[in-house]
């Protein structure tokens, strides 16, 4: 029952913009806080950034703070992605069902959508 659905994916220049989106379907607590991961290949699983429940406060990963924006509307987050470089490659994956304060941490999610393809090259 419960889905996270990614779209919005796809190949671009480095410096080009993507926005991803995922819809939520299935939860509702904790529905208005929600994450983006990423992970590419022979690497860990990375944070990217996170809404929270209240306030519209979000968390970013050092790396992205300055390029990425996470937005959010009903059970809709997207990710806007600007200057896009080819160390940003990797799969995006979503998250929802947020368990613990850390969220920019893997384990403080619940819920996960299958993920999407960025890649950007030079």
């Amino acid at each position: 029952q419960v889905q996270l659905v990614e779209s919005g994916g796809g190949s671009v220049q480095s410096g080009g913009s993507l926005r991803l989106s995922c819809e939520a379907s299935g939860f509702t607590a904790s529905s208005n806080c929600m994450a983006w991961f990423r992970q590419a290949p022979g690497k860990e699983r990375e944070g990217v950034a996170s809404s929270f429940e209240s306030g519209g406060g979000t968390s970013y990963a050092d790396s992205v703070k300055d390029r990425f924006t996470i937005s959010r509307g009903g059970n809709t987050v997207y990710l806007q992605m600007n200057n896009l470089e080819p160390g940003d490659s990797a799969v995006y994956a979503c998250a929802g069902g947020r368990t613990s304060g850390d969220v920019l941490n893997p384990k403080s999610w619940k819920y996960w959508g299958k993920g999407t393809q960025v890649t950007s090259s030079s």
